[in-house]
């Protein structure tokens, strides 16, 4: 119902050229078309907005990001801005806010809706950084996947690699986190915005 609500505020001022709905198929497709922007929903499944983001920006520097979410953690704003000029706003923002970062973006200026602005810029530098770096890309794609509730030989499909594999990373983030159970995975995944509380 969001998705559709959103379609119909954006083609109203801008050409759509795609709808996907998860972070592996934002990936290919955006790699594939080369939009503009993208507008991304920071809690997608099966990869979430910043890394799909991070993973397209890797393959072409085209598109700028706009990125929603319905949560208020700092970490993932500011680690969005390590991306570069990118919007970042609630989905409970205005359509009128969201037509605005989007044009902030297209121009190459960042956008942060009111309540996304960090107070403390040096700190939220460094949240950004750690976003990115206390994790490996296969911990981050795995840690998401089992916060899910994907089973190892799902999350090995998805990931071409073996069950056996996916235990060993597994075992890796409860190791380095001090993280006893699967309930304790959830919450750590949530916290550092790889799931959202709504997706």
């Amino acid at each position: 119902m969001f998705m559709e609500a959103l379609k119909v505020c954006l083609e109203r001022t801008y050409s759509l050229v795609g709808v996907v709905g998860d972070g592996r198929a934002m990936v290919e497709e955006a790699i594939r078309v080369r939009p503009d922007a993208v507008i991304v929903d920071v809690g997608m499944p099966c990869l979430n907005g910043l890394d799909a983001a991070k993973r397209v920006q890797q393959k072409t520097p085209i598109p700028k990001f706009i990125f929603l979410t319905a949560q208020d953690v700092p970490n993932m704003a500011a680690a969005a801005l390590e991306l570069g000029p990118i919007g970042f706003l609630n989905t409970h923002s205005p359509a009128s806010e969201l037509l605005k970062a989007i044009d902030h973006v297209l121009r190459g200026e960042c956008y942060l809706g009111q309540e996304m602005r960090p107070t403390d810029w040096v700190a939220a530098k460094s949240r950004g950084r750690r976003f990115w770096t206390e994790m490996t890309p296969r911990q981050r794609d795995v840690a998401q996947l089992l916060a899910e509730g994907r089973s190892a030989k799902e999350i090995a499909e998805l990931l071409d690699v073996s069950p056996r594999t996916v235990e060993f990373h597994k075992q890796q983030i409860k190791d380095c986190f001090n993280l006893k159970s699967n309930a304790d995975l959830v919450l750590f995944a949530l916290k550092r915005g790889l799931i959202s509380i709504d997706g």
